[in-house]
């Protein structure tokens, strides 16, 4: 679903970084990427909640070595309350992904979580300058990236890549227009 309106999603951005950094985008701006992904699919009446933590390698490395049995920095992890990670390490160490019960009691005025997203900000500007972008273009693609994972979007199979890859553009477009800067 492509329309001009986003989702009414709240987003709660940290940015928790060693040495602070001045090549991070404005929070509004982290914010506005990841609803652009996740209007890819939802409605624009949508309600939910989304926690954002761009950080360093080492967090997210812990992350993926816990969440994922891999021991290695990755660009964006999402845990989505609805579907399950992948699991790449060996089975018997496997730890489950955090996840919220659908029975959880929520105050009336609270929107339902959709889950979280983790954004390496080292690992991102080692993207950008490998493929020579502008690493605000390679943030919008984590954030797009994440969010539709949070969904339910995969891309573990060749159907499913081409699909998501074709929201993540819709959404690059939206959010940069046809500069792509």
């Amino acid at each position: 679903m492509s329309t001009n309106t986003l989702p009414d999603i709240t987003i709660s951005v940290q940015a928790t970084l060693v040495d602070g950094d001045g090549d991070m985008p404005p929070v509004d701006w982290c914010a506005d990427a990841v609803r652009h992904g996740l209007a890819q699919a939802l409605a624009p009446d949508a309600v939910g909640q989304v926690s954002l933590l761009i950080t360093d390698d080492e967090t997210v490395r812990d992350l993926n070595r816990e969440y994922r049995g891999l021991d290695q920095t990755t660009d964006v992890l999402s845990f989505s309350a609805e579907h399950p990670g992948h699991w790449e390490g060996a089975a018997e160490s496997q730890v489950s992904e955090p996840g919220w019960p659908a029975d959880w009691p929520l105050p009336d005025d609270e929107p339902p979580p959709l889950g979280d997203i983790v954004v390496s900000l080292p690992q991102a500007k080692r993207q950008a300058f490998q493929q020579g972008v502008h690493l605000r273009r390679e943030l919008a693609l984590l954030l797009v990236h994440g969010a539709l994972h949070l969904l339910g979007h995969d891309h573990y199979e060749d159907d499913e890549r081409d699909a998501m890859q074709r929201l993540e553009q819709s959404a690059l477009l939206r959010i940069f227009g046809s500069s792509e800067s």
